[in-house]
């Protein structure tokens, strides 16, 4: 695939010469919150601009996210604008031009997530398109899944520390295991909406794939609290915690993730992709078997269907 690219601050703009469109139109993917869901929204809009043909544009220009959340995808291969884009649309800092384009149904045409389950709908969608929401599911991008993968591979050279553990990575049966506590612990909110994996659930998985495997696994921690997964997770094998990456290098995480032959992921779009990145068919991924808390806001389709669910 024949690309220039340029360095825009912090950002990478590529354009991509093999991208032109087929039916014209045009696609535009809202970015916002951490590096898993910034991960669903690129791949979402991505996918979709490629199943039209179309023109495909990031807009992060009013970026929000939580605590130690940063725009990440910069450190990925992603294409940021594949043809003649065009102009964003307005922001809401732009309040008379953001408002006619809402109430006049401007383009591109603003279609926002309906709820948390995958909408075949969205799959269905043509012309010029902002979208703005999750769009938590492979379903809505499976059908370009190595171009995704592909796109979705960091491009940022990992320091020293980290190329050495993923060289022990790559000489193991290593299983990564995600620990995600932050606001899902010190935020209310967050923790009635989330919920949290039970260190029973990591025992229980961490179990049923060393009994899958013909040698012994080495479990590789992964946390946002290094610290309370060496003191509260026990697991009865052999366990490693690099907690050195801290939020502003948590792609080096999800590098490492991706690199372990299975994984047992907590209920976290980062430790999904960390799964999802990894290619080989043959992989083991657990997830628990209710990815929120609040049932109401229950995702039927958060993971793919070879997946393992288990009760967290």
């Amino acid at each position: 695939m024949d690309s220039t690219s340029s360095i825009e601050g912090n950002r990478v703009t590529q354009a991509v010469s093999g991208d032109q469109p087929m039916s014209g139109g045009r696609v535009v993917a809202h970015i916002y919150g951490g590096l898993g869901n910034q991960m669903f929204q690129y791949a979402c809009g991505r996918a979709l601009a490629l199943r039209n043909g179309a023109d495909f544009q990031i807009d992060d220009r009013e970026f929000t996210a939580g605590p130690g959340q940063l725009f990440s995808l910069h450190h990925f291969n992603i294409v940021r604008q594949s043809g003649a884009a065009g102009t964003l649309p307005p922001t809401k800092k732009e309040r008379v031009r953001y408002l006619i384009w809402r109430y006049f149904k401007g383009t591109p045409k603003f279609t926002r997530e309906k709820g948390t389950a995958f909408d075949p709908d969205v799959l269905k969608l043509k012309g010029d398109i902002c979208l703005h929401g999750y769009w938590q599911s492979e379903r809505y991008f499976e059908d370009f899944s190595d171009r995704i993968r592909d796109e979705l591979t960091i491009i940022t050279s990992p320091d020293e520390k980290n190329r050495k553990v993923l060289e022990e990575i790559q000489n193991c049966q290593a299983v990564s295991v995600h620990v995600r506590r932050g606001d899902y612990v010190s935020n209310p909110k967050a923790r009635a909406y989330h919920g949290l994996c039970s260190p029973e659930y990591y025992q229980a998985a961490a179990r049923f794939i060393a009994g899958k495997l013909a040698c012994d696994p080495v479990f590789y921690i992964f946390s946002d609290e290094p610290d309370w997964a060496r003191a509260h997770l026990e697991l009865p094998f052999e366990t490693r915690i690099p907690g050195h990456n801290d939020s502003e290098h948590n792609y080096e995480d999800m590098r490492l993730m991706a690199a372990c032959r299975h994984h047992i992921i907590a209920n976290s779009s980062f430790s999904w992709w960390g799964a999802w990145l990894n290619p080989s068919p043959d992989k083991i991924v657990i997830a628990p078997a209710q990815w929120v808390a609040n049932a109401a806001s229950e995702n039927p389709h958060i993971t793919p269907e070879s997946w393992l669910r288990m009760e967290g």
